[in-house]
Order: structure tokens, then C-alpha cells, then sequence
């Protein structure tokens, strides 16, 4: 009968040779991984793993056979976690998307070729979070600002409130409000302006014409100024799909 350190050591060997296995693997179909981009690569990370494994192995060599065969279990454990995760890795990504687009519908997520997906709210109206960049506006010109925006197609232009207007970095008192705009609320004045760019996603816009509201209001609207110059919308129940 084979004694306990003997199969331990089998155990061992066999963990080792796994990890080879998968570091061969993964830089035959995943060559990328081997890129010198100065990042930490998946093949490096497992050699590091396999590295620090053997090197728990020789140092706990005196440890009670029980103790040393959990531990080299723990790391065959964490070798499988972190090849199934570099494996699907971008499943998991579509899947994180979708998740936050469920709870948390004005982010939107990719469907396919660009489009973007937006789920309509409680209220059934769609609410979108845009990035929003203002040329000459204070801060980075590529950072831009997160602005939640209502989608409106009766709305001729992007509608920027006076509160949104000033996250952009806007001195509202300065604006010429020469704009008059018919709602259901009657006629309001809006000053003109020119946004850098509209991003939604993978969805980007550049030199959107905009207008400032003269009068408060809870939230800005995504107008026509941005959804005609989109290939195409369509709603189909509690969704709105913009095409790029």
C-alpha cells in the first residue's frame, strides 16, 4: 500500500504538470498573452502562480500530510478559477454589461455593431447616461461629463438644463437666450450652443448642436439634433435601440 508522503507528492506532481499543461495551452491559442506591453500577461501571472505553489510545497515539506494536501488542492483550486476566468473572460465582460443595464437601464448596453440598447424606466419613459464633452469648457477636452439624459423625439435639439449646463462648465447667466422653442408648457427661450461630443456606449457623436434652457427643468433632453443624425431608432416594448 502506497504510503501517504508518496501520494501527496503524486498529488503534487500532478498539479505542477497541469499547470504546464495550461501555461502550453494558453499561449497557443492566446499568444497576446506573451505580449510585451509591460502589463502583467495571463502566462506570467500563471508562471508566478505555479512559482509561489512550489514554493509553499517545499516550504511547508514538514507539515502534517492533511495540512499539505489542502494546500495543494487551494492551488490547483485557484489555477482552475483563473484559467476558466481568462477563458470566458469575454462572456463575463457581456454579462457585467447586461447585468448593469438591468439594474441600472440609463447605462445601456452594446447589442451588436455599435448599437446601443436603453430600457425604459418605471415611469416608461427612456433615460440614457451619456458622456458629454464641451469644447473650451473647464477640465480635460476627453474626459467629459456623465449627464443623464430624457429621450425626446418631439425635442428639435439636445436640451441642456441650466444645472447640466454648469456641470459642463457653462456660465448660464452669460448666454444669449435667442432661441424660442414651443412645448406644452408654451413658448421658452434657449441659448445655442455647440456640444464636442455625445457618447453613449460605443455610440458617439461629434459637434451636436444643443441649446441651454432659459427655465429650470428636472432633467435635459436628448433631442433631434442628435437622434437624426443616427442611422436609425426603433422601440419594441420596454426597449429603445439606437443604431449608430
Amino acid at each position: 500500500m502506497m504510503n501517504t508522503p508518496r501520494v501527496i507528492w503524486l498529488i503534487a506532481l500532478a498539479a505542477a504538470g497541469l499547470t504546464v499543461l495550461a501555461i502550453v495551452y494558453l499561449i497557443d491559442r492566446f499568444p497576446e498573452a506573451m505580449d510585451g506591453d509591460g502589463k502583467i500577461s495571463l502566462v506570467h501571472g500563471l508562471v508566478v502562480l505555479a512559482f509561489l505553489g512550489g514554493s509553499a510545497i517545499l516550504y511547508h515539506r514538514r507539515t502534517p500530510p492533511g495540512l499539505f494536501l489542502r494546500s495543494v488542492l487551494a492551488w490547483m483550486a485557484i489555477a482552475v478559477v483563473v484559467f476558466t476566468g481568462y477563458s470566458y473572460r469575454f462572456e463575463l465582460a457581456n454579462f457585467k454589461d447586461r447585468l448593469l443595464g438591468e439594474l441600472m437601464p440609463s447605462s445601456g448596453i452594446e447589442v451588436s455593431g455599435g448599437a446601443v440598447s436603453i430600457r425604459a424606466d418605471q415611469s416608461g419613459h427612456f433615460v440614457v447616461e451619456a458622456m458629454v464633452v464641451l469644447r473650451g469648457a473647464s477640465g480635460s477636452l476627453d474626459s467629459g461629463v456623465p449627464i443623464r439624459f430624457l429621450v425626446d423625439t418631439g425635442a428639435s435639439d439636445v436640451v441642456l438644463s441650466p444645472r447640466d449646463a454648469e456641470r459642463l462648465g457653462l456660465n448660464v447667466n452669460a448666454l444669449d437666450y435667442t432661441r424660442a422653442y414651443r412645448t406644452a408648457n408654451g413658448m421658452v427661450k434657449g441659448a445655442p450652443v455647440r456640444l464636442n461630443r455625445i457618447s453613449i456606449g460605443p455610440l458617439s457623436l461629434a459637434e451636436v448642436r444643443a441649446s441651454v434652457n432659459g427655465a429650470p427643468m428636472s432633467r435635459s433632453l436628448l433631442g433631434m439634433s442628435f437622434l437624426s443624425r443616427l442611422s436609425g431608432y426603433e422601440v419594441s416594448r420596454e426597449r429603445m435601440v439606437l443604431h449608430p
